[in-house]
């Protein structure tokens, strides 16, 4: 019934030019610069495609619009096909639009807008039809995955037309050695494309998002995503942190063992240089940390740290040296020991009048009340009095042997001048000395 309906208006059309030549005879040259206008039309699946027919100048000429298949979809303002898709827009002397919605695959081709003057002018509108990609879908992953492993990941999405592009990105930052395969659908139309990603895991991979992300025109700068996160068992990692560099004797000492893995780490285990711990009542194990109570000699060795999971077991060590508190000096004042001395002579020594040193105990008056420590002035003091007699004994005791002195040689010298030899003038010396006895003299 389509086509029968669509011959009778080609009938129609075709009398109505032949009307329209034997009216507008004179008007012929007139109608040698009408000419019709038209453009290309990209739409995407599913959506509503509007084609339009313009003439600048009209002098009552028919418009018509057609599909690919040269079936009339309107003549003017009559609609020619039975498509309720198919809709008038506008329809005038100078132009002729209509829309078509729900555009399917089947839609794209060549669409010709004829104006019906002698002889028939036309125009061609391409219509596109872009296909839109579905959703991208990732597999090849198996959860969990072993540390050092190599994985491989495909991405994969159909319907596309023209062919999608597809980027792979981990962390925000995107991989560009990857493997890309497009393949034509069996409608001949749109495309299946798929992109493979390999890459070897790390425990920094373990929680990372791995995106495949599509891009296509028909997505209005809206790109579809699939997304993957990474699940990484891995070795456990143990470090031990002490609570004080500087272990000192008497003080305790807290031992952290941090431990990372995945699975978690079973609870840790503490040693002491290869065995159990030695002081149960001083070494306290919570959790994680090791607490030592009261540092002492005996603490001094090699400590370790064992965590354990299901994929394998790791271990630290920390040598603990416990050093000895530091010695605080305390100001102290050195007091010099007096030592008497005595001096004992035959010779008689006029007495010298001394004077007698009086020491005072002065109080330092910017000393504090209360506190108490060595008495500088008293000290001080008795220095001054040891070193004074120890000068004036030294002198008195220098004159005494200067004055023995000279009396010695002033009788040697005496008994030498009547004495014929040495002898009898030593002689004569001793005798002299007994009479110089008498006649000593004492100096002061």
């Amino acid at each position: 019934m389509i086509w029968k309906r669509s011959a009778v208006l080609r009938f129609y059309s075709v009398c109505g030019l032949l009307l329209q030549a034997a009216a507008s005879k004179n008007k012929v040259k007139g109608s040698q610069g009408q000419f019709p206008l038209t453009q290309n039309v990209t739409v995407v699946e599913g959506g509503t495609a509007i084609l339009t027919c313009r003439v600048d100048q009209n002098d009552n000429t028919s418009l018509q619009w057609s599909n690919p298949a040269q079936q009339t979809l309107y003549f003017d303002d009559k609609k020619a096909l039975r498509d309720n898709r198919i809709e008038l827009v506008r329809a005038s002397w100078h132009e002729l639009s209509i829309s078509v919605s729900d555009v399917s695959l089947s839609d794209e081709g060549q669409y010709t807008c004829s104006l019906f003057t002698m002889p028939v002018k036309t125009s061609k509108a391409y219509l596109t039809v872009l296909g839109v990609p579905e959703k991208p879908q990732i597999s090849g992953f198996s959860s969990p995955v072993m540390e050092g492993d190599l994985m491989q990941l495909t991405c994969k999405t159909s319907g596309s037309k023209p062919a999608a592009d597809i980027r792979w990105f981990k962390n925000d930052k995107e991989i560009k050695d990857v493997k890309y395969l497009k393949e034509e659908d069996a409608n001949r139309k749109t495309f299946t494309v798929s992109s493979t990603l390999d890459f070897r895991v790390d425990r920094s991979d373990d929680g990372v998002a791995v995106i495949c992300r599509v891009d296509h025109e028909s997505l209005n700068a809206t790109p579809q995503v699939a997304m993957q996160v990474l699940e990484i068992h891995y070795t456990p990692s143990v470090k031990i942190i002490p609570s004080t560099p500087f272990p000192q004797e008497g003080q305790p000492l807290i031992l952290t063992c941090e431990s990372k893995g995945k699975p978690l780490p079973e609870p840790v285990l503490w040693t002491k240089d290869g065995g159990e711990l030695p002081d149960p009542d001083r070494m306290v194990v919570s959790g994680r940390e090791l607490n030592i109570l009261f540092l002492n000699k005996t603490d001094n060795g090699t400590y370790r740290c064992e965590a354990t999971n299901t994929i394998g077991q790791s271990s630290a060590e920390y040598v603990l040296i416990v050093h000895d508190v530091p010695n605080t000096l305390l100001p102290t004042t050195i007091i010099p020991s007096l030592t008497t001395a005595t001096v004992t002579t035959t010779v008689a020594i006029t007495t010298c009048p001394t004077t007698s040193a009086t020491t005072s105990s002065i109080r330092d008056p910017n000393a504090l009340a209360g506190q108490t420590g060595p008495d500088h002035a008293l000290i001080g003091g008795i220095v001054a009095v040891v070193v004074f007699v120890t000068l004036c004994s030294i002198f008195l005791l220098g004159r005494y042997l200067a004055r023995h002195k000279g009396t010695y040689l002033t009788n040697e010298a005496k008994g030498a001048e009547d004495a014929p030899d040495a002898d009898t003038a030593i002689i004569n010396a001793e005798g002299s000395q007994v009479n110089a006895e008498e006649k000593k003299e004492y100096f002061i």
